[in-house]
């Protein structure tokens, strides 16, 4: 597993039930509200300053989450995506990298085609069965509740580089 750590080049993250709970909520307008941990936004700012560079997909569209990104310096940001296979491979393929350089992490059955092109594949705890029973590495934190925080750690830690981060206040997510 620390070998498989140590590859990581490209982490590729499903949106809602991993950087979110999962639920949605929907104001009087019909205007789409998500929570998002601020810890997980540490862990994804902590884990590209390590030089891994994030991708979020989601088969939802939601202006949030276009500005969560933004927040956070995501740049590459792809909603309502039927074929996440395809554009997972897609992806892989323009940035030049192997299967084994490449994470994803998910919690329902729409990720596993992410899981199919990904060399680590992470579940949050409470993804479905299929997901979890797929994952090399299942999450003890539920999504939105600081499962892609702790995911970054592991991989960070696989790689030797956690203890080289350098913290700073300034570094809040």
């Amino acid at each position: 597993m620390k070998e498989k750590a140590g590859s990581i080049k490209l982490l590729i993250l499903d949106v809602d039930g991993v950087l979110t709970d999962g639920r949605i909520t929907m104001n009087e307008r019909g205007e789409e509200i998500k929570s998002f941990n601020v810890k997980d936004g540490l862990g994804l700012k902590i884990i590209m300053s390590a030089g891994i560079e994030v991708v979020l997909i989601t088969g939802r569209k939601s202006m949030v989450v276009e500005h969560r990104a933004k927040e956070l310096g995501i740049d590459e940001v792809w909603q309502g995506i039927k074929d996440k296979r395809a554009l997972c491979k897609k992806i892989i393929g323009e940035k030049g990298l192997e299967k084994k350089e490449v994470c994803c992490i998910g919690d329902d059955l729409p990720d596993l085609a992410m899981f199919m092109e990904a060399g680590l594949r992470i579940a949050v705890a409470d993804g479905v069965e299929e997901v979890r029973e797929k994952a090399d590495f299942v999450t003890d934190k539920k999504g939105g509740y600081g499962a892609v925080r702790e995911a970054c750690e592991w991989i960070l830690k696989g790689k030797g580089a956690w203890s080289k981060i350098g913290f700073t206040e300034q570094s809040g997510g």
